[in-house]
């Protein structure tokens, strides 16, 4: 279950609708719930960014929409400022009954306000993360200040908020003068990390130097230097969402993440005994030879957003994707790149092995690549299979070699290179065997949403 689409009902009995992401082919080492930002929802961007980041270091989290808005049932001119941290602890409920309680609370601007206040009522969260939040959740009527006295006369008014029409009514500003953060934040003893940006021109940092200043430790202070409000750029909110995983694993008691592969097992049997055919042999080689104790070295997994793509290759988290001007969102290197990569560090580690194990002075190896394509020779072409045979995968690989190394080792030190595993498994056709899991394997994985 990757990604399950999820529904549960709020306090009033109205269903909203989130998106639970889990870590690739692991247990998850804790859960994460998000809040995201006045009048937004669970698919902006950022939060995307964000939550895709954390889950890239074995946390699952939740995202959810706010009553009345997104996907969620309810009428947002009905919600206050008090109604958000009750959807957050409707949603920290059905986290807690269906998978596990979280352990780390995460909101944006307003949502920032509200997983602090939501903290101090759900004793399962160890830490707390708020990104761009107002030191008082009465920071958000300065967005609707024009309709102030009509709000207070008729009750309501029509605000237009991000571009787009909302109805405020009296109540959402009565209840916002009730919240204190200062009062909650001398009550709170958990860990706290304030994350803001110099240039948010929509709340002003600051609001974190008062939230910093009201907060006990253990608390923390990044700067989203160059960042806007939004977390527009998705470098910026990426860069959030890791900053954010390994604070976090600082203070949340984390189960550690299952691996694919026993402890020791990094090669498998082919390199193991390529590497022993070049002389390496020992206890190294004896190690790498042992059989993988999972039956996945590797899994990667796509969505229906784009190209992006988690990997998990044992215990290490990765991403591929795509440039932008083919639809990829660019944050991580191409299949091909990885490709090359795989080829490139193996060629690196061959050469430093085989030189430590000849005492030579090799310092440092370099690999440069890259991948083309070009027109077969025509006695290499065959007709019958189309006009694909006719061209030829070519893989160029550079090697510059640092160290006083004579001639005659620089030679052998090429010939070796020649002998990597990666390079002989990429030149012995290596048989792909692939099949689709079985319909129960399928069944599952695709879990219902639950109400």
């Amino acid at each position: 279950m990757p990604s399950q689409k999820v529904l549960f009902q709020n306090g009033r009995g109205e269903q909203l609708a989130a998106r639970l992401e889990m870590p690739v082919d692991q247990r998850p080492r804790f859960f994460a719930l998000f809040a995201h930002c006045f009048t937004c929802n669970k698919n902006l961007n950022a939060v995307r960014n964000i939550g895709r980041a954390l889950t890239q270091r074995g946390i699952a989290v939740l995202r959810f929409d706010f009553t009345g808005l997104g996907e969620s049932e309810g009428d947002f001119a009905d919600t206050n400022f008090s109604s958000n941290i009750q959807d957050l602890e409707a949603a920290a409920a059905w986290m807690a009954e269906a998978h596990e309680a979280p352990s780390l609370l995460v909101g944006h601007s307003l949502g920032g306000a509200a997983v602090l206040h939501a903290a101090e009522r759900l004793d399962a969260v160890q830490a707390v993360a708020t990104i761009g939040a107002p030191s008082d959740a009465r920071h958000v009527a300065h967005l609707f200040a024009e309709q102030a006295d009509r709000i207070a006369e008729k009750g309501l008014a029509e605000a237009r908020i991000g571009g787009r029409p909302f109805t405020i009514k009296k109540q959402f500003l009565e209840d916002i003068e009730e919240h204190h953060m200062q009062d909650v934040l001398g009550r709170l003893r958990k860990a706290l990390l304030f994350m803001h940006a110099p240039q948010d021109r929509i709340v002003a940092i600051e609001n974190a130097a008062r939230l910093y200043q009201a907060a006990h430790h253990p608390k923390s202070f990044v700067s989203l230097d160059g960042a806007d409000h939004l977390l527009s750029d998705k470098a910026d909110s990426t860069y959030a969402g890791e900053v954010i995983a390994t604070w976090a694993e600082r203070y949340v008691s984390a189960t550690k993440p299952q691996p694919f592969a026993a402890a020791g097992q990094g090669m498998d049997q082919q390199a193991a005994e390529a590497n022993s055919a070049m002389g390496y042999g020992g206890r190294q080689a004896a190690e790498a030879s042992q059989p993988f104790q999972s039956s996945h070295q590797t899994a990667v997994r796509v969505g229906r957003e784009g190209f992006t793509t988690q990997i998990v290759a044992e215990q290490h988290h990765l991403l591929a994707d795509e440039p932008e001007h083919v639809g990829g969102a660019d944050l991580g290197p191409t299949p091909y790149a990885f490709l090359l990569a795989g080829l490139g560090s193996c060629t690196a580690m061959t050469l430093r092995m085989y030189a430590d194990r000849k005492k030579w002075p090799l310092e440092q190896v370099t690999v440069h690549l890259d991948h083309c394509r070009e027109h077969r020779k025509d006695s290499e072409t065959d007709m019958d299979e189309g006009p694909q045979s006719a061209m030829l995968d070519k893989l160029e690989r550079s090697i510059h070699l640092e160290g006083p190394l004579d001639k005659e080792q620089r030679q052998r030190l090429l010939e070796i290179a020649n002998r990597c595993p990666v390079h002989r498994t990429l030149e012995n056709n290596p048989i792909i065997e692939t099949r689709l899991t079985s319909e129960a394997d399928q069944d599952s994985d695709n879990t219902q949403p639950e109400a």
